[in-house]
């Protein structure tokens, strides 16, 4: 993109636009006149059968977001009081959330510099006879390495929860993340490869753990009895209405994942020379990049990042900072949650990292210029 470098007053590159197509509308539209609008219709039963059928799992289900999905699967499991439950230091909050909910306690564990997914020799060190789960998280870009964790877990007897709300549509070696856990978890935010606006789903092979979280998400409701209930439960459903835009979407999630794959692909060759920076490649050896989102890590610490997303916008680009790690965490500091421990990884990440515009639309004379932009700024 041949432009001169302007300074702009107004955000022209988002770091998100969600893909909605007109077939999207239509089905919609055509749930809202057939009065299906609650969260018991037909479309949602539909959903999570394709959905079960995509990410090869038996059975799925639809729930209202991502972090609900997660609340849900660390209490089907059966985590309880004292419990401990393995979880990524670099991750959004509701890894931590889920865990506490159930007055258990999470134990964080660093990351890796290279792919920023959890780092996986630390796993065996923080294992102790309270460690009943672990909570996977494919962080931004790359899967974690499953075959390496699941070998531990298999081995220390502990429970899988994979959080693939970042991954849908991404394989591990030929099979589709979130097919490996014992209980997985999907999130459909509005910047996800699938969205529902908000709205998660569970997917899992065990009936008993598929009942489980049916009535998990729908308040307990009693068999015999409605409204006299059998455990405590949440109001975590999904809309049929959601379900509706989530089913249209999913016909199109391959088209999406290649679309996402090739926008990262233009960023990484524009800026992989930059030494000033980190972008992940496209591929490692167990996976290609799906790059849900496009993050870099400034490399040359005489570079302050809030200065460079600052500067970025004057450009008009839009930026949004990674993860903050959970030892970090204000509250969790204040509430005395973790033991003071050092995370050098997770804090560098967290520090230097952001991510760049990388929706559907954009176009390749546009990611040339947010390139040449960055590439100017970290010179």
């Amino acid at each position: 993109m041949k432009k001169k470098l302007e300074l702009s007053k107004k955000i022209i590159f988002p770091v998100s636009i969600p893909h909605i197509s007109k077939k999207d509308i239509n089905f919609v539209n055509k749930t809202l006149k057939n009065g299906w609008i609650s969260s018991n219709g037909p479309e949602i039963q539909k959903f999570e059968k394709k959905f079960s059928q995509y990410v090869e799992r038996k059975y799925s289900v639809a729930v209202s977001n991502g972090t609900a999905a997660l609340e849900i699967a660390v209490k089907a499991l059966g985590i309880k009081k004292n419990d401990e439950v393995l979880i990524p230091n670099f991750t959004i909050i509701s890894n931590a959330l889920a865990v506490l909910r159930q007055n258990a306690k999470p134990v964080p564990i660093d990351c890796n510099l290279d792919d920023w997914n959890i780092k996986i020799s630390d796993i065996e060190k923080k294992i102790t006879n309270k460690t009943k789960a672990i909570i996977v998280t494919h962080i931004y870009s790359f899967p974690n390495d499953m075959d390496k964790i699941l070998k531990i877990c298999k081995k220390r007897k502990i429970f899988i929860i994979e959080d693939a709300a970042e991954v849908l549509g991404l394989n591990y070696k030929n099979k589709k993340c979130g097919s490996f856990g014992d209980i997985s978890t999907f999130s459909f935010y509005a910047n996800k490869q699938v969205t529902t606006g908000e709205g998660g789903m569970i997917s899992v092979n065990s009936l008993q753990l598929y009942k489980k979280c049916c009535s998990l998400r729908n308040l307990c409701f009693g068999k015999s009895n409605r409204f006299n209930h059998d455990d405590l439960g949440w109001n975590y459903r999904m809309t049929n209405i959601q379900a509706a835009l989530g089913l249209s979407q999913l016909k199109n999630i391959n088209n999406v994942v290649k679309k996402k794959m090739s926008v990262g692909r233009q960023y990484f060759e524009k800026l992989k020379k930059n030494k000033n920076l980190q972008i992940l490649p496209a591929s490692n050896s167990f996976a290609k990049n799906i790059y849900w989102v496009v993050g870099i890590v400034i490399r040359n610490k005489k570079i302050k990042t809030k200065k460079m997303m600052k500067k970025l916008l004057k450009y008009g680009i839009q930026t949004r900072p990674f993860f903050w790690p959970m030892s970090e965490q204000k509250i969790f500091k204040k509430l005395k949650i973790f033991n003071k421990a050092n995370y050098p990884n997770s804090k560098y990440l967290s520090e230097y990292g952001f991510y760049l515009p990388s929706y559907l639309k954009l176009k390749n004379k546009e990611i040339d210029y947010i390139c040449s932009v960055v590439n100017k700024l970290t010179k």
